[in-house]
């Protein structure tokens, strides 16, 4: 769909974020997004596909959880979010953060969850014994929606336990030195978590449970009212990478670029993604996922964190939090 750049990519993909604000003709975008997190669109983002198609600089910079881009993006600092989480997103809307679901990025149940330390020898038939023990969990994200439903689901009192608020590659190490009795967390953090422990349930078994697993790209309202346009423009490649990664026949050539932009070996990459499913576009336009699913799964996402005190309150409706719009454009 787009011309390869030349392999010279524009000098502002790589500025500094302070000189992005600097930027005189206001047009140079960040956009967040996670490492270790293989996804098609870092192949067009290492291509220069995104700077093409949008006539604009972009400054690219890594983030530990989806916590953090929310922040970011109610700082102004970042523009666009790549594939945030939405329990991360719904604690910032649910505060009165004015953001947007703009794309479903990828689907993920079996790349997100909970790990027991081998030591223990607890499993899901003897998950009860997981009260009084000490567990990280990043706050405020995917891994922490799925640690209290699953929590709830094996009838452990979360207040008996000992939770810590820690990134999932801090949880994995801390794990690994057995510091830790269980953490949670995803992509490469939690491959090197079971390498030092167990999972309790697969992500069959929690989407049984209504633990749907799945990122968004979001961005601040007031950046999609005024760069409608530019917003669509970004959401159009994005679709495109992903349709390129469907066709089996260009994940060979894709493979390698997408392993080195997310820090990571080869084989490590194919296993990740091979755990991933990326919605078409007519599919994240239907009732599944833009349609009203996203609306009703972050509605329900928001009762567990109030019921858990992680949230004060929730929203009536987050109707207005997803924004199907740029993404139709981009149809």
């Amino acid at each position: 769909m787009f011309k390869k750049m030349m392999t010279t990519v524009a000098a502002g993909a790589v500025m500094s974020l302070s000189a992005v604000s600097a930027n005189a003709d206001g047009h140079a975008i960040t956009v967040a997004y996670f490492l270790e997190w293989p996804m098609p669109f870092q192949f067009a983002k290492a291509e220069g596909m995104y700077e093409e198609a949008m006539g604009v600089p972009i400054n690219w910079v890594s983030f530990d959880t989806g916590t953090a881009m929310s922040a970011a993006m109610a700082s102004g600092d970042v523009q666009i979010s790549v594939s945030q989480g939405l329990p991360p997103f719904v604690v910032a809307a649910s505060a009165g953060q004015d953001i947007q679901v703009l794309d479903v990025a990828v689907s993920y149940s079996e790349n997100d969850n909970c790990v027991v330390a081998s030591a223990l020898e607890i499993d899901k038939n003897s998950a009860g014994e997981l009260a009084g023990k000490k567990v990280a969990v990043p706050l405020g994200t995917a891994a922490h929606f799925g640690f209290l439903k699953q929590m709830d689901h094996f009838g452990v009192d979360v207040a008996s336990m000992e939770v810590v608020d820690m990134a999932p590659a801090e949880s994995a190490a801390a794990l690994a030195q057995g510091s830790l009795d269980m953490a949670c967390g995803w992509g490469g953090a939690l491959r090197r978590m079971t390498e030092h422990g167990n999972t309790l349930l697969t992500g069959a078994e929690k989407e049984e449970l209504g633990i749907l697993v799945f990122d968004a790209t979001t961005a601040p309202a007031s950046y999609v009212a005024e760069e409608g346009d530019l917003v669509a423009k970004f959401l159009a490649v994005t679709a495109a990478a992903n349709a390129m990664w469907a066709d089996e026949a260009n994940q060979a050539k894709m493979l390698p670029i997408i392993a080195k932009d997310a820090g990571m070996d080869e084989e490590a990459t194919a296993a990740t993604m091979a755990t991933f499913v990326f919605p078409t576009v007519e599919d994240q336009l239907s009732e599944k996922w833009l349609g009203g699913g996203v609306a009703d799964f972050m509605s329900g996402a928001a009762a567990v964190f109030v019921e858990a005190g992680a949230i004060p309150s929730a929203l009536p409706s987050y109707q207005g939090a997803v924004n199907a719009g740029p993404l139709s454009a981009a149809n």
